[in-house]
């Protein structure tokens, strides 16, 4: 009998760990490992560069929730991914990511790609170490997986020796099962009654979610859209983690509605009080704010908590429904914001329709809003840009759980390839990314990935010629230096034909100037069944609900 090597090892260990997919880009430092997560039954999806991989993996586990791997080679292979597992901590997803590194014989010794990238990695993994006997590489794999789903899920990160994984061990080291599973504990039973107390006797109670809710949700999410129904309750959706998980959204307005302004009552589950929501200073002073999350240290983080739980969102919702049953009755009728209804892009703002030329960018997103509507509910949902994915984010419904893919609190942008390649992996679904034309630069040449892999994607862009976000905003802080010596390195000159690089694959290019073509467009795009280009020329002066404030802000400065 053959001798397993240090990545057969890796292999087996990540199969009984019940990981099934692995996103990476080959290397030297980690070839046995490739070769021992294929022997082992996981599908390797290889990208172009390895941050995408990471953000492979998020779309990955928000559509699944599984666990997925992300391996990478030594040195620059690793220090790829360091704005991926910040993207990844951001959102509380899970991911175990190995990395290749030099042989320890040879460490500090000027040997290729020797770098300090688990110091790195410390920096930005929930939990880093170093594998330093090949027996042991199963053991640390289980403790990884541990760490990346426990109280506070991220992606955590393990380096291997590149000697270890080629070395053999004496007999095949048992691979012991670990399956891990959401963290999703109940909560105090006293604090429970207590919060049913208040949701029960509240006139306006609201409730917000947030991307730290997806690893508590469990088998419960049932639960808190029961929980919403009984109260009449809507829910504000400050990520995507969650979106779809309670239902579609378009049968029930209260599904994706924030009412924290005018609530006196809030439940708030897995929520993190950073700038998405003003850092908690929209909550009414007289509401009472009850705060549900896994991770202790994120109760009472800028906003207050008048009572605080810890427990999965999930668990604790049926324990408050249970709870609340007992209490009172159903609300009948509407709920105090108004009818729970169905929902549709007619209800989406005027600017969402507006039909001047250029193309408003609201208009672009409502078209494509509109697309899905009809044609794409099914589809994943991937947003990726500045100004681009606030106008999408506005317009976008959730019709499916784990459907609709973004940046999160980072507000990283170039995300959008890898965010395609990991949806279409949990579902086989097409995909519709929709991206800014800064953003689009970032790892475009995915695109040749997603050819290769055979994905239906359409790409539209909403093209301002433009980094939008800072150049709509200089224009309001500086109008008299832009005006004499123009932008500072904010524009992009003109529109470019990206719509002209599906040609190598015989994918659809279209360039779009006229609004009411737009659907028509992404029609023909979708019919070609290849990755696609739909490039919208859009103007470069609408400001997005999001960025306006800010601009006026400092333009009152």
């Amino acid at each position: 009998m053959n001798k397993p090597d240090g990545g057969a090892l890796v292999g087996a260990a990540l199969a009984a760990g019940g990981v099934d997919k692995a996103f990476g880009l080959c290397g030297g430092h980690i070839m046995p490992a490739l070769y021992g997560i294929r022997n082992a039954g996981l599908e390797i999806i290889d990208v172009r560069h390895e941050c995408s991989a990471l953000y492979a993996a998020i779309a990955y586990y928000r559509s699944t929730g599984k666990v997925a791997a992300v391996i990478t080679t030594a040195g620059p292979g690793v220090a790829n991914t360091a704005a991926g597992m910040m993207e990844a901590a951001s959102m509380n997803i899970p991911v175990i990511h190995l990395g290749g590194a030099v042989s320890m014989a040879k460490r500090d010794a000027g040997d290729l790609q020797d770098m300090s990238t688990l110091t790195l990695m410390d920096s930005v993994a929930t939990w880093a170490r170093k594998v330093t006997i090949a027996e042991r590489i199963p053991e640390y794999i289980r403790l990884a997986l541990r760490h990346a789903t426990g109280t506070s899920p991220g992606p955590v990160y393990l380096e291997i020796p590149t000697d270890l994984l080629f070395a053999t061990v004496d007999g095949h080291t048992p691979t012991q099962a670990y399956r891990p599973s959401a963290f999703t504990p109940a909560a105090d039973p006293a604090l429970v009654d207590e919060a049913a107390d208040l949701l029960a006797n509240a006139q306006r109670p609201a409730m917000l979610l947030d991307d730290g809710t997806r690893a508590g949700i469990g088998t419960d999410a049932g639960a808190i859209a029961a929980l919403s129904d009984v109260l009449k309750m809507p829910v504000g959706n400050i990520g995507n983690g969650c979106r779809g998980f309670l239902g579609d959204e378009s049968e029930n307005r209260l599904l994706n509605t924030n009412a924290t302004r005018g609530a006196d009552v809030i439940l708030a589950m897995g929520c993190r009080f950073d700038f998405r929501i003003a850092s908690g200073r929209l909550i009414p002073p007289d509401a009472t704010v009850i705060q549900v999350h896994t991770d202790p240290s994120l109760i009472g983080f800028n906003a207050r908590a008048d009572l605080a739980i810890t427990g999965g969102a999930g668990p604790v919702a049926r324990q408050l429904l249970d709870a609340i049953g007992s209490r009172t009755k159903p609300v009948a009728g509407d709920s105090w914001i108004g009818p729970s209804g169905p929902k549709t892009t007619s209800d989406l703002p005027p600017v969402y329709s507006d039909p001047k030329t250029p193309i408003h960018p609201g208009r672009c997103a409502g078209e494509v809003a509109r697309f899905l509507e009809q044609q794409g509910r099914d589809w994943s949902l991937v947003i990726d840009g500045g100004e681009a994915s606030v106008w999408m984010g506005g317009a976008s419904t959730a019709y499916l759980p784990g459907q609709v893919h973004a940046t999160g609190s980072n507000g990283t942008i170039g995300t959008g390839p890898g965010l395609v390649i990991g949806a279409w992996a949990a579902t086989g679904k097409p995909v519709l990314w929709y991206t800014g034309d800064g953003s689009f630069g970032f790892y475009s040449m995915e695109m040749d990935t997603m050819a290769r892999l055979g994905i239906p994607v359409v790409c539209v862009i909403s093209n301002d010629s433009g980094w939008g976000m800072i150049s709509l905003v200089e224009k309001h802080v500086r109008p008299d230096e832009i005006a004499e010596r123009g932008t500072c390195n904010t524009d992009l000159q003109h529109m470019r034909a990206y719509e002209k690089i599906v040609e190598m694959w015989d994918g659809h290019g279209e360039q779009v100037t006229d609004p009411d073509q737009i659907v028509a467009a992404i029609e023909r795009a979708a019919a070609n069944g290849r990755p696609s280009i739909v490039n919208v020329e859009v103007d470069n002066e609408s400001l997005s609900p999001f960025i306006a404030p800010y601009a006026e802000m400092m333009k009152g400065e």
